[in-house]
């Protein structure tokens, strides 16, 4: 049993002192498919990455970035400051700015509006659909992945508001920004397996009651019919013996 890991290590080594004699030479050594099986079994296995689609990507590559889109000399400079200032040599957060603008002037009230709900729902969507883009590549980002909960909390929470308070409004949103709103239901409860139990048994309490108060019920809905029988046929006692 000992000398059986040393053997292996032997083999493992190449063809030596130890590799020959046990395999038979050093040609016949190096092709051993025991060999070749060893050296591949720790190669890393590359994964072709998925090409997915970015929210981002109809931005143009010539567009300047928002910090410099507005500065008066800009069409004086050379075209290679140009394109450093431009969203071709720019990273994810200035696109992100740049994407955020464009959507945040779709349902702005006015020029000087930063803060409605509208424009508060446009934020909230730029930032939940990086999370999403980031989220396809890294799955196993909890982090993130809490933070895109978080926002799509609260912007169902601002969509429905709009939703009571202004419905012209809430519409308009919904069809600039592309959004899918669906209203949640008035009760909600976890199922679980000791909740169905629960309500299983409730229900089958429920029925044995009923099947033992059913004579009970018969009997009194019968005195009910009686009474009732008993009144008319008193009122129509009555009628008759009252003179016209």
């Amino acid at each position: 049993m000992l000398a059986l890991p040393r053997a292996l290590g032997r083999c493992l080594a190449g063809p030596g002192r130890g590799g020959a004699a046990l395999l038979g030479g050093g040609a016949g050594a190096a092709g051993s498919p025991f060999i070749q099986a060893a050296r591949c079994y720790a190669r890393p296995v590359r994964r072709k990455r998925k090409d997915i689609p970015s929210h981002l990507d109809d931005l143009p590559p010539t567009m300047l970035k928002k910090d410099y889109a507005n500065v008066p000399i800009i069409d004086s400079v050379d075209d290679v400051v140009k394109r450093l200032l431009s969203l071709e040599m720019a990273s994810q957060k200035e696109k992100m700015k740049v994407k955020t603008q464009q959507l945040v002037e779709k349902v702005r009230r006015s020029p000087m509006d930063n803060g409605s709900f509208e424009v508060q729902v446009a934020m909230l969507t730029a930032k939940i659909r990086t999370y999403e883009e980031h989220l396809q590549r890294h799955p196993k980002d909890k982090s993130n992945r809490r933070r895109m909960l978080m926002a799509v909390d609260r912007r169902r929470k601002l969509l429905g508001y709009l939703r009571r308070v202004r419905y012209d409004t809430f519409e308009n949103t919904c069809k600039q920004l592309s959004i899918q709103y669906t209203p949640r239901p008035a009760y909600t409860r976890r199922v679980t397996k000791r909740w169905l139990v629960k309500k299983a048994l409730c229900l089958k309490v429920y029925q044995e009651v009923r099947k033992l108060k059913a004579p009970e019920r018969l009997k009194q809905r019968r005195e009910w019919q009686a009474r009732a029988r008993a009144a008319r046929e008193a009122a129509a006692v009555r009628s008759e013996g009252t003179p016209v």
